[in-house]
């Protein structure tokens, strides 16, 4: 008994760990947070803190893969009129909107993204598998959209997957260099330019 109450404390911390590294890697960024900083603001050493993860790349994959659980979370209940909003444009838009108010999330995202395309990087087999999902998804939003009559049949859907995937991720890099680029009206305005069709 005494086992399984101390992995049900393990679990408990580890949760209590990645809820709060969101909220500060959110408000101060990858680059100003800590170990020692995330572990006090849990009541752990750096070595306690480190246990549950192994390495400090290791935990804030961790903490990108919570901000994906959190954020898909999100979008379905800001978004009830669509059941599944998150592989809906419109969770699409809510997504990258939301990323704006997080800097420190899409900082990390970012500069994880570009380091861990090497192998071996802690975070690579999440980006990969991310990057995989995200096209699978975008390109059945594509096609329930060709479906319902919102963007013409002649778009490829899987084409327009990683396109829209390279886009939203391109836009957040500009976003970081330049406050004003206003990330949810330019992918609007992509959604606007698909309705008018486009062969090829």
């Amino acid at each position: 008994m005494a086992r399984r109450g101390s992995y049900a404390k393990g679990i408990a911390k580890r949760e209590e760990i990645l809820t709060t590294a969101l909220e500060i890697v959110a408000r101060v960024g990858y680059s100003r947070t800590t170990v020692r900083e995330l572990a006090a603001a849990v009541g752990l050493s750096q070595t306690g803190l480190l246990h549950y993860f192994g390495t400090k790349e290791q935990l804030f994959a961790e903490i990108l893969r919570r901000r994906d659980q959190v954020d898909v979370r999100a979008a379905r209940e800001s978004l009830t009129e669509s059941p599944e909003p998150a592989d809906d444009r419109e969770g699409y838009t809510w997504i990258v909107r939301h990323n704006a108010e997080v800097p420190g999330l899409v900082q990390l995202y970012s500069r994880f993204s570009s380091e861990a395309a090497e192998e071996g990087h802690p975070a690579h087999d999440y980006f990969r598998d991310r990057y995989l999902t995200s096209r699978r998804r975008a390109g059945e939003m594509v096609r329930a959209q060709q479906a319902a009559g919102r963007l013409a049949a002649d778009l490829d859907p899987d084409r327009l997957a990683v396109l829209l995937i390279a886009l939203m991720d391109g836009l957040q890099v500009q976003w970081m260099y330049d406050g004003d680029v206003d990330m949810a009206e330019h992918l609007e305005y992509f959604w606007r330019l698909l309705e008018r069709g486009g062969a090829g």
